[in-house]
Parts: structure tokens; sequence; C-alpha cells
């Protein structure tokens, strides 16, 4: 029978914990119960102690209650939770994880579940997973589902909200290995005014052998690409759209960090990367963009969404850190510049057409790019043009190929 995981604080949430194994096994799943409380005592019994756990991050119960550090217990659980689960997953000893927890548990439960590989059933029951989730689900494909009431005891809120957390952990541990067709993966960026571009760059290499993974650049986005490079999943990376540079460089909401950018570089991956999307900052509804802004060039994207222009000083400042960041690659790479414009609205006639703005950027990448580290193409084109997404495509083909 399948097993699944069930990460829980013992000493506040042993009724709950006691009640997911009892679902789970009506569900003919076998429950493996890990307790990763620290002050109170348990009030189930575990299959994996606490005492296991802080022992897996060389340290004890009771010198984290010594230490009289919340946070620092937290960190120091959720350690070596880390190593015991993803051996566990490793040694085919479990097939899903289930968590339960407030503040501290959900980071304890969320700190392991992002080390386990993507594909395999995790799932958080949280009393914070209707806020911001980033920080817990991070790249990983987490499963946060809201507890709407604290977890403090079963009742008629509880209960089924359980129920349904135990009976989709069942399913997640029960679902058979998919298998596919093994082609080589490679790695590609896009955002709503790049989606032409890669999606006819996607069908030229799919068409010549390989299997697009297409990542939005939303900021996680970004990160979950930069992840799976490191990891060695892709033969190859088609970064058109780096746009969360702005968001960094500028304040907007949809960075992905000071690393973008690093993980091909660091792991010769090959790469061909353009500018797609730098011709804006992301914000939220337009009530949400800083006062400071208001008088700059802004377009709704829809109500959630307000985009900016950026402006020549911003696009200098971007060529330099876009260079700074091809420049250490110890790979084949490519810098494509699409001359008629970054995007779907930054083209003749749109609403972010500026020649200033995109030559303050071309001219900043031409001086400082070193042409010995970096080959740089220049397309007469916009980047959603056809010839531009089959120069793209076929760089990198050529670079595969070689």
């Amino acid at each position: 029978m399948p097993t699944v995981a069930v990460v829980a604080t013992l000493d506040t949430k042993g009724d709950e914990a006691a009640f997911l194994k009892e679902r789970l096994t009506q569900a003919d799943v076998v429950p493996l119960i890990i307790d990763v409380g620290i002050k109170g005592d348990p009030t189930i019994g575990a299959d994996i102690t606490r005492d296991q756990i802080a022992a897996a991050a060389d340290t004890t119960i009771d010198a984290l209650v010594q230490a009289d550090d919340r946070g620092g217990a937290v960190t120091q659980m959720g350690r070596g939770l880390t190593e015991v689960i993803t051996k566990l997953a490793s040694d085919r000893r479990i097939d899903a994880a289930l968590a339960i927890g407030g503040s501290g548990g959900t980071s304890i439960a969320a700190a392991a579940f992002r080390a386990l590989p993507v594909g395999f059933g995790k799932l958080i029951v949280s009393t914070l997973a209707s806020g911001q989730t980033r920080p817990y689900v991070g790249t990983k494909d987490i499963t946060m589902m809201y507890a709407v009431a604290d977890l403090e005891g079963l009742n008629k809120i509880s209960i089924p909200i359980l129920a349904n957390a135990a009976a989709a952990a069942a399913g997640m541990a029960r679902v058979e290995p998919v298998t596919t067709e093994t082609r080589p993966l490679i790695g590609l960026t896009m955002f709503g005014v790049t989606t032409p571009c890669v999606k006819q760059a996607s069908a030229i290499l799919r068409e010549a052998g390989y299997e697009p993974v297409v990542f939005h650049a939303v900021g996680t986005g970004g990160q979950a690409f930069e992840t799976l490079i490191e990891e060695g999943f892709f033969e190859g990376v088609l970064d058109l759209t780096t746009t969360e540079w702005c968001d960094e460089l500028v304040g907007g909401v949809l960075s992905a960090g000071p690393t973008r950018l690093d993980a091909a570089a660091k792991t010769a991956t090959p790469q061909v990367v353009s500018v797609g999307a730098t011709d804006m900052v992301n914000f939220g509804p337009e009530d949400s963009v800083p006062e400071s802004f208001r008088q700059r060039n802004l377009y709704v994207h829809n109500p959630q969404v307000t985009l900016m222009r950026t402006t020549p000083e911003e696009n200098r400042q971007l060529g330099k850190v876009l260079a700074e960041k091809l420049n250490v690659a110890t790979g084949p790479t490519a810098l494509l510049l699409p001359l008629r414009g970054v995007s779907a609205i930054d083209a003749a006639g749109q609403p972010f057409d500026d020649p200033e703005a995109r030559n303050a950027l071309f001219n900043t990448l031409r001086e400082h790019v070193d042409p010995a580290k970096v080959e740089i193409i220049e397309i007469d084109a916009n980047i959603n043009d056809q010839s531009f997404s089959q120069a793209a495509a076929d760089k990198l083909l050529s670079y595969l190929n070689a």
C-alpha cells in the first residue's frame, strides 16, 4: 500500500494528526506520523519522533528548549525534517507528504517540502494559505490548502477540510509514474507581451526534436527557471523574456531576485538571451502604483496588472546589469536584439513605443557586452515577428548541434 508522511507538531496538533491518520487508513494508505513539535508533550505517538528530527539537524530538543529561541528552533527543526523526509522519499518509503500547521508548523514543513523533487505529492494545510504563500512554496509544486479556522481541535469547520486533505494526499500517493516521450528539454521564458515569439520558437524547437518547457516571467517563474537550469534539466535555454530584471531594479512586484540570469552562465548551458518585455515594470491595480510613479507612462493590462514604461536611464542601468550577467558565461551565449521593439506594446503606434528608451538599452549592451564571450545578433524586427523567433531558435539549435 502507498504511504503518506503526516507532519505535525503533536503537542498542539495531535488530535488533527490522529484524524488524518484515521482517514488515510480508511483510504487504504499507510500513514507515517512525524512529530516536529518542540515544547509540549505529544498527545499521540509518532513513527518518527521529534528527537529524531532534532538529531538530524545535529541538535537536541533539550538544547532547543533551553535556547528559548522560537525562530531558531523552527529553523533547526526544518533542517532536520528536510534531512529525514528527503531520505524517506529517495528510499521510496513514502509516496506523498502531508503537513498541517500554523506559522511555525507551516515554516518547518515548507522548508522540507521544497527539497522534495518536482512531481512528488506535497500538501500543506495551513492557516497562512490564503495570504502571501511565496515564501513557503518557493519554486516547488507545493499545494497549500487554507485551514479557514485555526487548527485548534476538531469541529464542524476543520473536519471536512482535514478529510479533504487526507483524500487529496491519498490520491497523490496513488499516482502512477507518468511515462512521457523522452526528448531533450529546452527552457524558455515568456510574458503575455512576448507570447507570439515564444510560441513560434517552441514550435521550431519541437520540430527539431526538443521538448520546450516555458516559464512565466512573473518572479517565481524566473526563480523556478534558474533552479531547474542549475539542476541540469535543460540541454539549452531560450531566455527571451528578461523583464524580471526591470522589477528588480525599479521596484516592481515581479522581481525574480538578483541571481536571475546566473544559472546558465554558471553551468555552461547553451543560452540565447533577449530583452523581451524590458519596456515595462509591473504593479498591481492602478491605485497600487507608488505615488512617485503616477505621472509616468502607465498601461492598464487588466484590472489586476498595471504596467509602467521604463525610461532611457532605467534602460541604461538595465543594460549594464544584463551585460555583467552575460559576460561571465562559461558556455555558448548569444544576445539577440529586436530593433523594432521588445514587446507587443513596444511596436510602432503602440503605447510603449519609445525609440529613445529602446536605443538606450541597445547602445548600453553594445558598449558593455564582451564580444569574446557573447555573440550579439541584431534583428531588424519586433520580438514577436516570425523572423525574430526563427533567428532565436536557429541560433540555439546551432549551439546544440555543434
